[in-house]
């Protein structure tokens, strides 16, 4: 795939990943035996997504409380952003947590690494079951093959991709929703216009990763539209 405008630039001194993963080595790790449900939760933190970050971040933490109300989640923070850095959290269980891990990341300039997530999600999914994958970003810079051979391996591992493409332009909305089909999720476009959308709509996954199908489907009915199409794109694959 022809390269993209958003070119790689020199690493910031700023420290944040530093921080982050300081941060994150120093959470406990949850206990294997955890009944709830379990969510990757991976952002592109490229610099092309700085216009909408900081929205991202108040939507992304509504997400994380809506969960703890239908029974809880443990969920795992991965990112990429700047040349090649990469970082993923120990499973969490506390929205404030999780939210001040977010809240320590900063956009930087950089290639995408969405193969290196999906695969990341595969080593995951051999240490204990994940219940879904979010997956939130704007472009790919990558050879499509490469993708879709590690999303066909999540898919044979039941793990469900949902991709929220902001901006939803081509040619990485077809590629996305390949990802989502592949791993029978769901792929859902979003702009700075509909962050209300978003915000439903991250809502829902996190329903669905903590209780299942039923639980999204209460959800739903008392929901708008695109809960209602997300639940369908999920029911017509599985």
């Amino acid at each position: 795939m022809a390269p993209s405008s958003k070119a790689p630039v020199k690493r910031s001194a700023s420290g944040d990943v530093a921080n982050f993963l300081k941060k994150a080595t120093k959470t406990p790790v949850l206990a294997r035996g955890s009944k709830k449900g379990r969510l990757l939760f991976a952002m592109d933190a490229t610099a092309s997504r700085g216009p909408t970050w900081l929205q991202a971040m108040g939507i992304q933490t509504d997400m994380f409380k809506e969960a703890s109300s239908v029974g809880g989640l443990d969920v795992q923070l991965v990112y990429y952003r700047g040349l090649m850095d990469f970082g993923a959290s120990p499973w969490l269980d506390d929205a404030i947590q999780v939210a001040s891990l977010m809240r320590s990341i900063s956009v930087l300039g950089g290639p995408t690494q969405i193969e290196r997530v999906l695969k990341h999600a595969v080593s995951e999914s051999k240490r204990g079951k994940i219940n879904a994958v979010v997956f939130i970003g704007d472009a790919v810079e990558e050879i499509p093959d490469q993708i879709m051979g590690a999303a066909g391996e999540l898919g044979l591992r039941g793990v469900p991709v949902f991709v929220f493409h902001e901006g939803g332009i081509e040619p990485a909305g077809s590629i996305f929703k390949q990802v989502a089909s592949l791993t029978r999720g769901a792929y859902s476009s979003f702009d700075a216009s509909s962050p209300q959308q978003l915000r439903d709509l991250l809502k829902a996954v996190a329903v669905y990763a903590a209780g299942g199908r039923k639980a999204l489907e209460n959800y739903g009915r008392a929901s708008g539209e695109a809960i209602q199409r997300l639940t369908y794109q999920l029911s017509r694959k599985n």
